[in-house]
Parts: C-alpha cells; structure tokens; sequence
C-alpha cells in the first residue's frame, strides 16, 4: 500500500497537470513518449506546448478562415484534422481571419497540445489529413506567450488584377477582371496618400468593429506583368475588408475617375462613402506575416 505522503504526492501530481500521461515515470516511459516530463510522487505530467502553423490555401471553396456553424472554413478544417492527429480537442488561433474567397500564401496560427509529436513534424502530419486546397508550410515551437494576433507583426497582403482585353477562365478565381485600362503611374501617385499611419476609417466596412481605426502603412508598391498587375501593401494590420477597398480606390484613380490627390482627401474625410468599391475577393492573397519577435 502507498503511503500517505506518497499518496498526497499522486493527488498533488493531478493538480499540477489537467491532462497528465497515463504512464509511470521512467526512463523507459520518457524515452518511449518523447513528451517534457516532470516527476511529481512518481507520476509523469505532461508539459503543454505552443505550435505554430504557416498555412497556405486556396480560399475559393470555403466560406473565410473563422468558425462559422455548418459552413466550411479554413480554421474548422484544420481543427478538425489536428483532432484526427492527437486525439485532443484543439481549436487554433489564426493571425488573419481572411474573408470568402480569399487566398493565403503564408497565414499564421497556432494550437497548444501535450501530443510527443515534434514540433517540426506537424506539417508533414497534418498535411496527409488535410484537402489539397490547404497545406502547413512549416510548423514550430513557440514560447506559450507567442499570440499571433496580439504579437507586433508586419503583414503583406497582394491584390492581383488580370487586366486585358478578354478574361483567361483558368484565372477567373485567383484576380480580378478588368478590362479597361488602368494607368499604373497615377495608381502608385495615389497610393502614396495611404503611407504612414492614419486613420483608415474610410477604407474599412461599415462591418468592421474596433475602436481605433489607426493603422500603419509602410510601403505600398504596383508593379505589372504581363497582363497581371499586383498591388502590394504591407502594414502593421488590417481592418475589415481595409485591403480590397483600397485596391478598389486605386483601380478608380488608375481608370481616371479623379485625380490621385483625391485618395488623400478621401482618407482625412473618414467617409467610407467617398472611397472606391470593395474589390472582389478572388483577387487577394495574404502572403507572408512577419513577427517583430522572431
């Protein structure tokens, strides 16, 4: 029979960890496990640790990345297969909750478990139980204070315009089709009113739900390809819809419906009514989000 004093020590042992391992602690269980353990009464409890994720998917078949009751999206796919994996309930944290339809080449999120998989590892594991429309780029451990929304970022986000004559089909769900011209010169002179930190109240829906509409703009930049034009705008976060409005305002200044000084009097306005149209989804892409700490 155990003695008190060790029973005292299993009691205490289940405290300190909700979910401990349901073995003995030995050299044999740890080399087995492979998890971080501490010997409490002689009991092995189990560690929690951060993972975070760079997802990339093709948004068209799922309605956004956040939660949404009996609808596909992105963050209940992958819950559902980091489910499948652990066998833990896990529900992650996504940086950028992208809209219907839109596109991301590097989003980040992040789950906690007790699972002994190696960080490192999560990708290749997760990637055989997710849709070929989603794929983890890399996985690893993070200190558990790393927030992916909370944690000072720069995001990039790409709008792509396919501007020609005729639309391509195989190019329908990844731009937008314009067919009129679009003068880059005054897009990127327009553009260069939305640098810096203002208030962004007219480029944002009437939707969005903050305090401060305040962002920071560092660099937007235009360039053409062939018939894709790619508006680039990196920043140090987003409102609603912020990015796709912009897009919008830019192609009207491009097609020549007012002069480009006029983005600057529609910024200081804050009148979402005087900037351009929210651009359709298809056409962004997140592509990369870049944390101050790593």
């Amino acid at each position: 029979m155990l003695s008190r004093r060790r029973r005292q020590d299993q009691d205490e042992a289940l405290k300190v960890s909700k979910n401990r391992c349901h073995c003995i602690f030995d050299a044999v269980t740890v080399y087995r496990c492979g998890n971080r353990h501490t010997d409490i009464g002689g009991l092995c409890t189990v560690k929690m640790k951060r993972i975070k994720l760079v997802v990339a998917y093709d948004g068209t078949a799922y309605c956004g990345w956040q939660l949404q009751p009996g609808k596909p999206t992105i963050e209940a796919t992958i819950n559902d297969a980091l489910c499948n994996l652990t066998g833990e309930q896990i529900t992650v944290i996504g940086a950028s909750r992208t809209d219907s339809g839109v596109h991301a080449m590097g989003n980040v999120a992040v789950f906690d478990t007790e699972s002994p998989i190696p960080a490192e590892k999560f990708c290749y594991a997760l990637n055989v139980r997710l849709p070929e429309d989603i794929r983890i780029i890399s996985s690893e451990e993070v200190p558990e204070e790393f927030h992916p929304r909370r944690t000072i970022s720069r995001k990039t986000y790409e709008y792509r315009i396919l501007n020609s004559s005729i639309a391509l089909p195989v190019m329908r769900l990844y731009t937008h089709f314009v067919y009129y011209k679009l003068d880059l010169d005054a897009m990127r002179s327009a553009a260069s009113y939305l640098v810096g930190s203002h208030d962004f109240t007219s480029f944002c829906s009437v939707k969005t739900q903050t305090v401060d509409n305040v962002r920071t703009i560092y660099d937007i930049d235009i360039s053409r390809q062939g018939d894709i034009i790619t508006i680039s705008v990196t920043g140090n976060g987003f409102l609603y819809n912020m990015v796709r409005i912009i897009a919008g305002t830019l192609m009207d200044a491009g097609r020549g419906l007012y002069p480009p000084e006029r983005v600057g009097e529609i910024l200081y306005a804050r009148d979402r009514q005087l900037a351009g149209p929210t651009a359709p989804p298809q056409g962004l892409f997140l592509m990369n989000i870049r944390y101050e700490c790593q």
